[in-house]
């Protein structure tokens, strides 16, 4: 094999399990799945006092804030009824770092569909779409494989499974908060176990199509 398809037979495969997994994250930060989370059977109410309608619209707030560009403002400014802020100065800082997270995922993810698109088109010329196809497949699988380690450490542990996933992406303690806080009573547990579902289904069908589709070329 030739150095280049053999540098991209390892790193295609890298670059897929990454798309997809951001490709899924990023199709589960849509107001009307967040709104679903809310509206599922069995998801606890709040018991400091958020109904049914407040946690979707205050969520919003979050949501709107991570894809546009405003500053920490955009969430600083806003109040409760009773005139006092929403977020705390702890949970606004932790807001401004998941919109880092975020911008930087978006970047990632845009850098990647160009690299595995030119790759596709350099195979495509060069005559190594067996070796591109091959490579995209394989990535598709180790995704699935992927998914499969995260479900079993959701059903088993997924207090461990979201803490280090914290200790990976953010310093030190800035994502504990208490109960009372704003940012829990939008987004407790229940949240985060349904969106891990939801984003593992979403990767596990994009990876089905991966290993199909890249097999067949």
């Amino acid at each position: 094999m030739k150095p280049l398809p053999t540098i991209f037979s390892v790193l295609i495969p890298l670059f897929v399990v990454i798309f997809i997994i951001l490709t899924a994250v990023f199709l589960w930060m849509n107001p009307i799945i967040w709104d679903s989370l809310y509206n599922s059977p069995g998801f606890p109410p709040d018991i400091y006092g958020f109904t049914a309608k407040d946690r979707p619209t205050y969520s919003r707030s979050s949501l709107d804030y991570m894809l546009n560009d405003a500053g920490i403002s955009f969430l600083g400014d806003l109040k409760f009824s009773d005139g006092s802020p929403l977020f705390n100065s702890r949970e606004l800082s932790h807001m401004a770092d998941v919109k880092r997270l975020a911008r930087a995922s978006f970047v990632t993810w845009g850098v990647l569909a160009v690299l595995i698109a030119l790759s596709g088109v350099l195979a495509y010329r060069q005559k190594w779409m067996a070796v591109w196809g091959r490579s995209v497949s394989l990535g598709g699988w180790i995704t699935i494989l992927l998914i499969v380690t995260i479900f079993v450490f959701i059903l088993t542990s997924f207090d461990t499974l979201f803490t280090d996933f914290h200790h990976l992406f953010f310093t030190g303690d800035t994502w504990l908060f208490l109960y009372s806080d704003t940012l829990i009573r939008l987004f407790p547990i229940a949240f985060w176990q349904d969106a891990f579902i939801i984003i593992g289904s979403v990767a596990a069908a994009l990876s089905v199509a991966a290993g199909i589709l890249g097999r067949k070329l």
